[in-house]
């Protein structure tokens, strides 16, 4: 039998065998609680509004910005990491807002990646705070950028250590009752739906899931297909736009420079998977930077804009 799998395996690596629709992206296993991954869900999800922290440029006290984001009409905000848990906490008591999830605002620096072993504990350490910051917010996901492929990580490595360091925070996903939420970004790792679910498949934990980029993901794919595809493992979605018309021709990032709404993204489409699928039930803006009363309701009117489109 070990012979056998070998021989398949060789086959497949060569090219010369394909790989089942099931064996692409699904394990029998692993249903992230639920018969099927992709079943569309009895009820339409609740949807409420969020914003990411790093979004609203509003000046002042965390307590200032909330009370902006709070009277710009949105339900909740999602806050980085490490930041002061008493003043976040103090914040949305007085406001009102509720923490819709967590952004771990240290792995860009301490990738689960680095060919250091100490750099990859250091990050490991950073996802834990990040873990216990949604834990004390009452929230039950954290935004991980698991890791980075470049010149002197590669794309096997990177995936090798990543879900090593991965492993090692699920016993404490699960105690805390927070999930592990990968985000899709332009780290030239896990470019294909069906690569990312294998590797959230791969963890069989229901603490291990998908952050979701609508935006991100126009650069080499289509976020419908996504979200079809991944399913149920998407535990948290950013809305973002996005113009590949724009990127081509004025550099990549100038694509993210259009307002929501006025870009390539498939809105409609993207909502009807959502309203198939998503059981996260928070949509978290991430356009932008809107530093003013008037522009963090132009962003929460554009919004709705697109939860209309369901």
């Amino acid at each position: 039998m070990q012979r056998r799998n070998f021989l398949k395996n060789s086959l497949i690596a060569a090219g010369v065998l394909t790989v089942s629709k099931t064996d692409a992206f699904t394990s029998s296993s692993t249903k992230n609680a639920d018969d099927s991954v992709n079943n569309a869900l009895s009820e339409p999800p609740v949807l409420r509004r969020s914003i990411m922290w790093g979004t609203c440029g509003v000046e002042g006290s965390v307590l200032d910005k909330c009370r902006a984001i709070k009277a710009a009409g949105f339900d909740g905000i999602e806050p980085n990491s490490h930041m002061s848990r008493n003043e976040v906490i103090d914040a949305v008591k007085a406001t009102g807002l509720t923490i819709s999830s967590v952004c771990n605002s240290k792995h860009w620096n301490v990738p689960l990646s680095s060919p250091d072993a100490t750099v990859r504990q250091e990050g490991i350490a950073a996802m834990l705070v990040a873990m216990e910051d949604a834990k004390a917010y009452g929230t039950d996901a954290v935004l991980l950028v698991p890791g980075i492929v470049n010149d002197s990580v590669g794309y096997d490595d990177c995936w090798n250590r990543s879900t090593e360091c991965i492993r090692k925070l699920i016993p404490a996903a699960e105690k805390l009752k927070v999930q592990i939420c990968i985000e899709n970004v332009w780290n030239n790792f896990l470019l294909s739906p069906l690569e990312a679910a294998r590797f959230v498949d791969q963890f069989e934990s229901q603490y291990v899931k998908f952050y979701f980029d609508c935006g991100n993901i126009l650069n080499y794919g289509w976020p419908d297909q996504w979200l079809k595809i991944l399913g149920n493992r998407v535990g948290r979605i950013h809305i973002k736009e996005f113009s590949k018309s724009i990127a081509d021709k004025q550099g990549r990032g100038a694509g993210f420079g259009v307002k929501l709404t006025e870009g390539e993204v498939p809105w409609a489409k993207v909502m009807q998977q959502i309203m198939s699928v998503y059981t996260g039930g928070w949509l978290t803006t991430e356009q932008g930077s809107s530093k003013t009363p008037e522009e963090l309701k132009d962003l929460l009117s554009r919004l709705d804009k697109i939860i209309a489109m369901k």
